[in-house]
């Protein structure tokens, strides 16, 4: 996998909107945060738009994340937030152009389906919070600054103060290269050319608002389409506003993920700060790891960007 270089002050970000339209105030909140750590905001064109559930039409959005791959001066593309409609734009990217010059591509949620592409490509992406969060948290910016700016391997990730460590649903430790993200856009994208290839990989799974069996609906279409075989571990982030947990008669979102991950083979954790939460990782997607699911860590085993 290719590494982009490290954020340097200075570092020009691309500020784009690949999904669905923005609240008013998020490009400056953005710009702020970006400002504020020493960085050069570039926001796209059409950032700012509205098309119904989309940011703008498809041939602006993909327009303002195309001028970003190819403009010399950028070096990282962030997406200032999810929703849906990355997909719509996937083929037509300019991967090539990431791939001759790699440089860091930051989102998560809807922007799942930028890192499958990108691994396709064979580049280090990063699946972090969105630039204009507004409770983007001391421990949040931590972990991400650490991991784009410092070419170093980060070793075992830190958790909020007072947070337990993950709990095991499946003991053991693997090492792999991280892959996956949100388990709505996995489940999407199998069939297409993007799908999810996580053979000896450690994959990590988050979602926000499906209910149980949809969870369950999603799981068990990665495991009828192979996705999870010979997969090396599974680490679990937040299963966010699930509207069933507290319903007696239902399975909890922990016993589901039991039931459909712990008989894999492979170490599976569940309790980790990633996802629709306040205090989140960043985590670089291709990038060698560590799983000890009885201890209830991960660690990073590789640097994720370049000098």
């Amino acid at each position: 996998m290719k590494r982009p270089s490290a954020l340097a002050p200075g570092a020009t970000i691309a500020l784009v909107a690949p999904a669905g339209p923005l609240a008013e105030g998020t490009v400056e909140r953005a710009t702020e945060r970006v400002e504020r750590w020493g960085w050069r905001p570039w926001v796209g064109r059409h950032a700012r738009g509205r098309f119904g559930y989309l940011a703008a039409p498809d041939a602006e959005r993909l327009a303002d994340f195309n001028a970003a791959l190819r403009d010399p001066r950028v070096d990282a593309v962030w997406c200032l937030r999810g929703g849906y409609g990355t997909l719509r734009i996937l083929p037509q990217i300019d991967w090539p152009a990431l791939a001759a010059r790699p440089r860091a591509l930051i989102g998560f949620s809807d922007n799942t389906a930028l890192h499958l592409a990108a691994q396709r490509a064979g580049v280090v992406s990063f699946h972090g919070p969105h630039p204009a969060t507004p409770q983007f948290s001391a421990f949040s910016e931590q972990v991400l600054l650490g991991v784009l700016t410092r070419p170093e391997p980060a070793g075992v990730l830190p958790f909020p103060a007072g947070a337990a460590p993950a709990q095991p649903l499946a003991g053991g430790v693997a090492e792999g290269p991280l892959v996956g993200g949100n388990l709505s856009l996995l489940a999407a994208t199998l069939g297409t050319p993007y799908q999810l290839r996580a053979e000896g990989a450690i994959l990590f799974l988050e979602e926000i608002g499906e209910p149980v069996y949809r969870v369950d609906r999603m799981l068990t279409q990665l495991r009828l389409a192979g996705a999870l075989d010979g997969i090396a571990g599974v680490a679990l982030g937040a299963f966010s506003e699930c509207p069933d947990d507290g319903d007696a008669a239902l399975p909890s979102t922990l016993e589901l993920l039991r039931d459909r991950l712990a008989d894999l083979g492979a170490p599976v954790a569940v309790g980790f700060p990633f996802g629709h939460v306040d205090e989140n990782w960043t985590l670089p997607l291709g990038v060698r790891a560590r799983l000890d699911a009885d201890r209830g860590t991960l660690a990073l085993l590789e640097p994720a960007v370049a000098e």
